[in-house]
């Protein structure tokens, strides 16, 4: 072991006349680990938050969007999809369509997007179908057999009958002479939804109910515009753990929802999944190239292009505010190793007696000072990764998904976030040592042992 350091071990572990110094040093080390604790656990948040919302983001929606700027619908998108799909980087494509409805079972009534698309190719470009919780998306595969009965019509018919809150197309069947097999053949002809699990329980719907979606895409008519509305069958209940999709969005077959917004074979948007999200930005601009003049893209960074830089605002509010606990442990740190130089005025006069160089001196003071700053980093980074394991692993705290969009705090340790919490406080220590170590050095033996 160094000189330096053995009486800067020394020197820590001694028993002093004044115990106000050794509880200082305590206090310094708590002041470190509590700081450094802090700053890992409040770092991990800021990654799982990042992490969960981008993964979930991403697997939930597409990576790049291609559309019309005019907003009239993709005409024969099925050359250009296959011409797309086979660009650079892009992996998956899959036709869709997303409109604004109004769903409704009796008095209650949600509005929510209703995303028209193609099962099979929806599952290679989002992850959205693979949450289906209760009941299936097998429904919602196009069948090759006869064309379904059109439930379509419009609000001022007199079908739409929602007394005493019956369903529509439902209740009126009870009433006829219809067996109760008729009925269910209805029901069963009606075409399939797939609900998110928020909106869902809003409505009371569970597997098999039937709700109206109404579009306010109407039909002109001698009254004015009129809304068209559809009856679905709920064939299937999603659950993303992200309540935005959970609480508004709606899945159907595209041929069902062209069929209600009276489509005929337009689709509104090609959603394509690439290799690197990363690159997302300029697969975008190749693909608008690639599709001609009247489209533009859309990509998962500018969609949620607030989102993050909100987070990455918070990320440096993090640091800045949790490092000024560290800051103050190396207030704590300047004043002990002042006191310290105080109470060993002789001790320092007698080494330098001995031959002990004045840089040997101020290394002694400087070793005690980062020994303190190792110590408080060592116990904080154990105290905040181990909090942070519990915190992610057992998911203790938890949210209100209406306000935060997932139920618990995720949390994210990286080792990256270590490494530089622990460069920052071995160096706010050191930087803390500079002063009373400079001045320990400049001791006169002479002056400091007149009195002795």
């Amino acid at each position: 072991m160094r000189f330096e350091l053995f009486i800067a071990t020394r020197y820590l572990r001694a028993k002093r006349r004044q115990a106000f110094i050794g509880i200082i040093t305590g206090i310094s080390i708590i002041g470190v680990a509590a700081g450094v604790a802090s700053l890992i656990v409040a770092l991990a948040i800021n990654n799982g938050f990042r992490q969960d919302l981008q993964e979930r983001l991403i697997g939930s929606t597409s990576h790049v969007s291609l559309l019309r700027v005019a907003d009239d619908g993709i005409k024969d998108w099925p050359p250009l999809l296959d011409q797309l799909s086979k660009q650079p980087h892009v992996v998956a494509a899959a036709p869709a369509i997303f409109e604004q409805v109004l769903i409704s079972i009796g008095p209650r009534a949600r509005g929510a997007v209703l995303k028209g698309m193609v099962p099979a190719d929806e599952r290679r470009v989002g992850d959205l179908l693979s949450t289906i919780k209760e009941g299936s998306a097998a429904a919602l595969e196009e069948s090759p057999s006869a064309p379904e009965e059109d439930h379509t019509g419009t609000a001022a018919s007199p079908a739409l009958s929602l007394s005493k809150g019956a369903v529509p197309g439902v209740s009126a069947t009870m009433n006829s002479p219809d067996s109760l097999a008729g009925v269910h053949a209805r029901v069963a002809a009606m075409p399939p939804i797939i609900l998110g699990k928020d909106m869902a329980d809003n409505l009371g719907a569970t597997i098999g109910s039937v709700v109206l979606v109404t579009s306010p895409q109407g039909e002109l008519t001698p009254f004015g515009m009129v809304p068209k509305y559809s009856r679905f069958r709920v064939v299937g209940i999603f659950n993303s753990g992200f309540y935005d999709y959970d609480s508004s969005w709606a899945f159907t077959r595209l041929s069902d929802a062209q069929r209600l917004f009276g489509l005929g074979d337009l689709i509104s948007v090609i959603e394509f999944r690439v290799d690197d999200i990363d690159k997302a930005d300029i697969v975008s601009r190749q693909l608008e190239d690639a599709a001609g003049k009247g489209f533009m893209t859309t990509n998962w960074k500018e969609q949620n292009k607030a989102l993050f830089h909100a987070l990455n605002m918070e990320r440096l509010v993090t640091y800045i505010t949790v490092g000024l606990i560290v800051f103050v442990a190396a207030l704590n740190i300047l004043i002990s190793l002042i006191m310290m130089v105080m109470e060993k005025t002789k001790d320092i006069a007698v080494l330098l007696s001995m031959g002990t160089r004045r840089s040997q001196v101020r290394n002694i003071f400087i070793a005690q000072g980062v020994l303190i700053g190792v110590i408080g980093t060592a116990i904080g980074l154990l105290l905040g990764y181990a909090i942070s394991y519990a915190g992610g692993h057992y998911h203790m705290i938890s949210l209100s998904p209406e306000v935060y969009s997932i139920d618990y705090v995720p949390f994210a340790p990286r080792l990256k976030d270590g490494v530089w919490v622990v460069l920052v406080a071995v160096g706010v220590s050191f930087v803390a040592t500079l002063y009373p170590s400079w001045s320990a050095g400049r001791t006169l033996p002479a002056e400091a042992l007149r009195y002795e």
